[in-house]
């Protein structure tokens, strides 16, 4: 008998949120339509019977009506608070329905930037020192002595560089800076600022597929940051229009080597699965730093980091979905549909 699998879809269309007046930034980290398309026919060529389902008001309405299926494929964002990453994979928890990515612990953790350089430092993996700012009094107290700038600051708990612009990289000693940039993460976003060390080298992003001991590296991928590009790095700006101001290079140098390694180390630290990306920045001798992971990396085939990376070593969307899906159903002792190889003849994870 034919291996049927059903894939409930949950996501998050940021047309579904225009109408509550958010911002483009605001708006950031949810999928266009295309993406939702993409990922649609990826699972389908996979051999999955797929039901859009839709954000989590609509994952709770199908459930409240009695509806499960065997697997959700969850990029559901969420739309506020440090915990928006977790509502969805806790929800399906409570329901006993499994899910694709992280639990809603890790979830949590990762979303919480402070928390998961936390981990990965007590696991001796390399960060960079850090404060993090809640209100004006911890600024204050910021001494500058204690941690010297270049200083770098962002919100807490955001991604696709929400809340990174120019005036993030913060001169030393220039506490009228730091001040009016903290403040404004604050308020603008309902957040602590967290403030780093500043890192002037490489820019790594390391693309993983799998689970504990089985994950393995897809790519190590170097943005450089192009003229016509804002200041900063990776901002908002530079990530909306990434094709235009930056340049992804798929690196294998000793370097990315040695990032490979400290992003599997973070990944099996945090407790990750089944897939995302681990960000990095080299110190000023060259080493890799861990930056963050991000549990519920973008998915659209030309415009996220994670597909580009794979596309750039061979591995096609609909593959690097196929080995997603393998290494959740592998969790929850499921096989993958009949006759559907997820293995490209150039692919190797």
């Amino acid at each position: 008998m034919k291996n049927v699998i059903t894939v409930g879809f949950t996501y998050d269309l940021r047309d579904d949120y225009v109408g509550l007046g958010l911002s483009e930034e605001e708006l950031g980290e949810f999928d266009r339509l295309d993406t939702i398309i993409a990922l649609e026919k990826a699972l389908q060529k996979n051999g999955f019977i797929v039901e859009r389902i839709g954000n989590i008001k609509a994952l709770v309405r199908a459930l409240a009506a009695g509806k499960s299926w065997d697997i959700v494929f969850n990029v559901c964002e969420g739309l506020a608070g440090i915990g928006r990453e977790a509502q969805v994979p806790a929800l399906l928890e409570a329901y006993g329905i499994p899910s694709v990515f992280s639990p809603s612990e890790v979830m949590v953790v990762t979303m919480d930037k402070a928390l998961a350089k936390q981990v990965v430092r007590e696991h001796g993996i390399a960060t960079v020192p850090y404060k993090v700012i809640r209100n004006a009094r911890d600024l204050e107290h910021f001494d500058f002595e204690e941690m010297p700038g270049p200083l770098f600051a962002k919100p807490l708990a955001e991604g696709t560089g929400k809340g990174i612009h120019a005036a993030s990289v913060i001169s030393d000693h220039d506490k009228e800076q730091l001040e009016r940039v903290c403040i404004d993460i604050i308020e603008r976003f309902k957040q602590p600022a967290l403030v780093e060390t500043y890192l002037p080298g490489r820019e790594l992003t390391v693309g993983i597929v799998g689970n504990g001991e089985d994950a393995t590296v897809v790519g190590v991928l170097e943005a450089i940051i192009l003229d016509g590009a804002e200041a900063g790095g990776q901002s908002f700006y530079n990530k909306e229009n990434c094709e235009e101001v930056i340049e992804y290079r798929l690196v294998d140098d000793a370097v990315a080597a040695r990032a490979a390694s400290t992003a599997l180390a973070s990944w099996r630290a945090l407790g990750c699965l089944d897939a995302g990306r681990v960000d990095l920045r080299c110190d000023a001798s060259g080493e890799p730093n861990f930056l963050e992971v991000n549990p519920l990396a973008g998915l659209h085939p030309s415009h996220s980091d994670l597909p580009i990376l794979a596309a750039l070593n061979g591995i096609d969307h609909v593959s690097l979905i196929g080995k997603i899906m393998e290494a959740a159903l592998l969790r929850y002792d499921l096989k993958m549909p009949e006759g559907v190889s997820v293995y490209a003849d150039s692919c190797s994870l």
